[in-house]
């Protein structure tokens, strides 16, 4: 297995770096989107691989895209990534790709939230309502929602971290058709997803999905679907004991990470969360990269 901190594909223009994905212009018509092995908390970049990162979110993206057609289409064009870059760059390339639709992204990030955590738990706090969705009094930290709830953000430059919006932002911005569909699809496809994922043993508290626009002006999922990255996980056996003690379910993402860089201490201080990040240490890679491979096996198996 080869892992891939930052990809290097010297035959394809560059069109921009990510925190996971390296996107590389194919013709005007596509893109190579590349998952590398990077890791990112607090929108910094963290500067060793978790390896085998990039393999997994392409796996499991491929296999939600397999299952979610019938919703909505999707940007992959079915060639295999490898037919485009050289023989010498195919180990960059192999098993942590997609060949995709050149189209044109909506500036929203469409939010679905099935249980209350994350900022979500925050917002419910403050005003009992998260994104302008009023929801009913009494509900605590991991409790299921009554129903999903669509709860977009606008997406941030790099290095900033997106900001909630409600619907009546994205009316604004797509117009009242377009952020319909996009807001009822999202629901779809989340309430399909979480249905299949419980049969599994694991619930998607929330998600986040990217849409396109193609050149007919059809709505297409894009970018990755439902992975750790995107995805807050929880294993089903450990959600009741957390519900009840008002504490986050384990989940299966970069949590791990995120609860190390807060308890490290750089010359008897926090780490204050601007670039360059403390070295993850070999125990904090080997078990988040377990729990990346834990959330595929269990998905898929």
């Amino acid at each position: 297995m080869t892992t891939v901190h930052t990809s290097s594909i010297q035959s394809l223009p560059l069109l921009a770096r990510g925190k996971v994905r390296d996107n590389y212009a194919v013709g005007n018509d596509r893109i190579l989107m590349v998952a590398s092995d990077r890791i990112s908390a607090f929108d910094v970049i963290m500067g060793e691989p978790i390896p085998g990162k990039g393999l997994i979110l392409t796996q499991m993206a491929l296999w939600w895209f397999d299952r979610l057609g019938h919703l909505c289409p999707n940007h992959l064009t079915g060639e295999a990534p490898e037919s485009v870059v050289t023989p010498a760059e195919v180990p960059q390339v192999a098993g942590r790709s997609m060949l995709v639709k050149r189209l044109t992204p909506i500036p929203v990030e469409a939010v679905v939230r099935g249980y209350l955590a994350g900022s979500g738990w925050k917002e419910y706090q403050e005003g009992r309502a998260v994104c302008g969705v009023p929801l009913p009094e009494g509900l605590s930290n991991a409790s299921k929602l009554p129903q999903p709830i669509f709860t977009p953000a606008a997406k941030a430059a790099a290095g900033s971290h997106d900001e909630n919006i409600s619907y009546d932002k994205v009316v604004e911005v797509v117009g009242p058709a377009l952020a319909q569909q996009i807001r009822d699809t999202s629901i779809a496809i989340y309430e399909a997803a979480a249905e299949i994922a419980l049969a599994k043993g694991m619930i998607i508290a929330d998600t986040k999905f990217e849409f396109g626009l193609d050149a007919a002006g059809t709505l297409v999922l894009m970018d990755e679907v439902l992975t750790p990255d995107s995805s807050r996980y929880w294993p089903v056996e450990g959600y009741q004991a957390a519900l009840a003690a008002g504490t986050n379910p384990p989940s299966y993402d970069k949590q791990f990470v995120r609860d190390w860089l807060e308890a490290t201490r750089i010359n008897g201080k926090p780490w204050d969360k601007t670039p360059p990040a403390p070295r993850l240490p070999a125990e904090v890679i080997e078990k988040t990269a377990a729990k990346y491979r834990e959330a595929l096996d269990r998905l898929t198996q």
